[in-house]
């Protein structure tokens, strides 16, 4: 009696097991960017974090950063498009700019497929959101808060030099921020570039600004760390800013986003709608985490002097 029980039990077991498996949810991030790019990569562990064990989860990279053109781009989200119509997701996370603006809106707006898009910049409606299956964290970098922070130690400041990889998002970025320093007396005008040697010759030259914004390497192919830091140490002679963490081997002073923070909350999304909250139902919002960072050694080899109150507030990590 005692073994037909156990048997039973047993049984019993592998059939839920079974059943457990045929009902897995399935969930599938597509990253604009690629692997090996830290905004990219902290999104995913975000995600990944959030969702181990909630649902079968696959992932995708359009891999956009390192080949912005627009054919490209539409080509990579007909690739995604095929593995949707294979894979079935239950939810779609959607991460950056372009997985919204080649995938989502295209071909998945106000579709029956949930979509949670995280990472992009400044305000959704570019790319028609909000539809009825899709919510959203959007990326807010906190320049105006850095910009105090600066006008604190060094209040005559009044132009400055926006440098950056010629990519799409990189110019959304620099439209912002010229409107917001703007507005606050500061004149900023911008430079893209796509190598190093044209990073290094426009750094140069922007020593001649009061200050200088270094927004994103991401998109320069042949960028070596190394080679840059050894640069800005011996050519730096202005205040250096960033929002971007990674960007602080190369500068003095930055106030950075999180993206595990886009990719914790997405994937807590995600979770939600898989247990039956309604998409709709869930409101777009905007992240809220910030960082306060100093590189002190690039500071001392500069000379460039930052008031006590930045200085005692600030992590130092260079």
């Amino acid at each position: 009696m005692k073994e037909r029980l156990f048997l039973a039990l047993i049984l019993f077991a592998q059939l839920c097991s079974v059943y457990a498996e045929e009902e897995k949810k399935k969930c599938l991030l597509v990253m604009s960017y690629h692997q090996g790019y830290e905004w990219n990569d902290g999104i995913e562990k975000g995600v990944v974090n959030t969702l181990h064990n909630v649902c079968e989860l696959k992932i995708i990279y359009m891999d956009t950063k390192r080949n912005p053109s627009i054919e490209f781009g539409k080509k990579s989200a007909l690739k995604a498009k095929s593995v949707i119509e294979e894979f079935k997701p239950d939810v779609i996370i959607a991460s950056d700019d372009n997985a919204s603006r080649y995938l989502i809106e295209p071909y998945y707006k106000n579709n029956k497929i949930p979509v949670v898009f995280c990472g992009i910049n400044w305000s959704a409606k570019e790319y028609g959101y909000p539809y009825i299956n899709a919510t959203g964290m959007v990326e807010v970098a906190p320049i105006v808060p850095l910009l105090k922070i600066v006008l604190l130690s060094r209040p005559y400041l009044k132009k400055g030099v926006y440098l950056s990889s010629d990519v799409v998002s990189e110019h959304k970025d620099f439209n912002r921020y010229k409107r917001e320093y703007k507005k606050r007396g500061v004149r900023l005008t911008s430079v893209f570039v796509s190598s190093l040697i044209e990073w290094k010759n426009e750094y140069k030259k922007a020593q001649k600004s009061d200050f200088i914004i270094l927004n994103n390497y991401s998109g320069i192919n042949d960028w070596s760390q190394e080679e840059a830091m050894k640069f800005v140490k011996n050519n730096s002679k202005v205040l250096t800013v960033t929002n971007y963490q990674w960007m602080m081997p190369y500068s003095m002073l930055g106030m950075t986003k999180s993206a595990k923070e886009q990719g914790n909350w997405a994937g807590q999304v995600a979770k939600s709608i898989i247990e039956g909250i309604p998409v709709n139902e869930i409101p777009i919002t905007i992240n809220k985490t910030w960082s306060l960072f100093v590189n002190a050694e690039l500071l001392d080899s500069a000379g460039v002097k930052l008031s006590n109150s930045v200085m005692s507030r600030a992590y130092r990590k260079w």
